[in-house]
């Protein structure tokens, strides 16, 4: 393939003009004539050398590969719209499988496809969340399942226009913000655009892609656009552009200090309708000085392990950020524990992609053979490894506790239960033993700061027999209407697990005490109201 010139690439990223003119520039070399698709494929940065495929209603497929400026162009004479297309980031082609490192994968859907024309085809996280709502209204378990098909019939223009308008409340005002014309009619496809840093691509520079996952099947889910502060952005909670572009310019920002979580669900950050729900780490933030300049990068998510966390890319949208002196907080436990392969429905899925094992009663690291990424200690150091690659401090902490009692049922008083035995649920075991001593063994191995919130939380839960159910989930529906259709978290059916505001803070003021009471971190400390 024969890459533009300097000049000519630079034409092709100056937008609308260069994007729609059917002389302009091309990855191709000269420039093509007939029906033509370009577009430009951005993160917010251009994706320079993705793989981007593209297929039709008979399941053509055609290609292209993207230049330094994230811009693609082909020749699309004879295709069938609607067009489907799906770029892949250079050097890593997994989209698909769950239990190895996920690549950045981005679909796009074009309704309609205009002959002898330069038809513009953006491909981005906004087109892949019309994709992702495309794919559920035809039962598809996520748009990374759709995009497989590889072919668009049965998809009907009338679909994909609905879909992707009914996605634009959710950025609307952030485009207007951002300066971009006629916004009301914005189509994150055929909207001309480029990868500089404005307008359009401003917008796409302070979002957050992620695909979820299908816990029953293992398949890459639905997507998620979260903001710079690792907030969701949906129609219900649009996009608050200036505040984003805050919270991304800290975390950039060489004179602040990032703590990174990398976490599960009693860490994460909830939308405002799931109030009072909370996880510690949406919270974290406010225990520092202002003026100490901490800027706390909270990407914990929920029903993710160790293991898959890291596969999914989660722990990646954070580490771009890391400097030396900064910390991550490693904080995982719960879902490392879904090992039964025996469990109906999802036990298979489990193992394949969430499971760790833990260490056994001697301290050695157990997993199948040829398997160490299965070692729960293995999993963890996967993290120290990467914060002290970046020169960044790792801090480890057992799980928070569930409000458990001696017989691994709700109720006080509590004690640990971080553990699996033989016996235990369907028997589908291949190793058993107890996680939070594995997260003890991992630090003691590594030389980490260990903060001990199991021990902490347990004794908080025990002080608290009264109350309890003030501080993990359990509200009133008539307050919290939905709660209503939840099957835990309310009065009648308390979460043993997750908290509201109240026990979110409470924890994350034990998170504070443990690195005040921790010599290793007294610089952190420091930083701490």
């Amino acid at each position: 393939m024969q890459f533009p010139t300097k000049k000519r690439g630079l034409a092709c990223a100056l937008g609308a003009a260069a994007l729609l003119a059917a002389s302009a520039c091309s990855t191709t070399g000269p420039a093509l004539s007939g029906t033509v698709l370009r577009g430009v494929v951005s993160t917010g940065t251009p994706m320079a050398g993705a793989t981007v495929s593209v297929f039709d209603a008979r399941g053509e497929k055609r290609g292209a590969v993207t230049d330094a400026h994230g811009v693609y162009a082909l020749k699309v004479d004879g295709m069938q719209a609607p067009l489907m297309m799906l770029a892949v980031e250079a050097g890593n082609a997994n989209c698909s499988d769950s239990a190895k490192p996920w690549a950045k994968c981005f679909g796009a859907l074009l309704p309609e496809l205009r002959t002898d024309a330069v038809n513009v085809g953006n491909i981005n996280a906004l087109s892949d969340r019309a994709v992702s709502s495309v794919a559920s209204a035809l039962k598809f378990k996520g748009p990374q399942a759709l995009l497989d098909k590889g072919s668009t019939a049965g998809i009907a223009p009338e679909l994909i226009r609905d879909k992707t308008a009914g996605g634009r409340a959710a950025v609307l005002q952030a485009l207007k913000d951002a300066g971009v014309a006629d916004a009301e009619r914005f189509d994150p496809v055929s909207t001309p655009m480029a990868a500089d840093g404005r307008g359009v691509d401003a917008v796409l520079g302070v979002l957050v892609h992620s695909r979820g996952y299908d816990n029953d099947t293992g398949v890459p889910g639905g997507t998620a656009i979260l903001d710079a502060d690792y907030r969701y952005v949906g129609n219900e909670e649009p996009l608050d552009f200036a505040s984003a572009r805050a919270a991304l310019a800290k975390a950039k920002d060489a004179t602040w200090t990032r703590a990174l979580i990398v976490g599960d669900s009693t860490a994460s950050t909830y939308e405002k309708f799931r109030l009072p729900r909370m996880g510690w780490g949406q919270v974290f933030e406010d225990l520092f000085k202002p003026e100490a300049r901490v800027k706390v990068l909270n990407n914990a998510k929920s029903g993710r392990s160790s293991r898959n966390f890291y596969n999914q890319g989660y722990f990646a949208q954070m580490e771009q950020y890391l400097r030396p002196g900064d910390y991550v907080i490693i904080h995982h436990g719960h879902n490392d524990q879904n090992c039964d392969a025996k469990k109906p429905k999802r036990g298979a899925a489990d193992v394949a992609n969430l499971c760790t094992y833990p260490n056994d009663a001697q301290g050695r690291k157990q997993f199948p053979a040829g398997q160490p990424q299965m070692s729960f200690q293995n999993s963890l150091e996967v993290y120290v490894q990467a914060a002290r690659a970046k020169g960044a401090i790792p801090i480890i902490m057992t799980p928070t506790t569930r409000v458990w009692n001696a017989d691994r049922k709700p109720g006080l008083p509590v004690v640990p239960n971080h553990f699996t035995q033989t016996g235990q649920g369907s028997g589908g075991y291949a190793f058993v033993g107890d996680y939070s001593q594995t997260v003890r063994d991992t630090a003691r191995a590594q030389r980490v700061p260990l903060i001990d919130i199991e021990a902490r939380t347990i004794a908080f839960a025990n002080a608290h027999a009264a109350d309890w159910q003030s501080y993990w989930l359990a509200v009133d529906p008539a307050k919290f209407p939905y709660y209503a259709k939840q099957d835990s978290g309310t009065l009648a059916r308390p979460d043993t697990t997750h908290f509201q505001e109240a026990g979110a803070r409470a924890v994350a003021a034990m998170v504070a005490d443990g690195i005040r009471e921790t010599p290793e971190l007294r610089a952190l400390a420091a930083k701490l109201r």
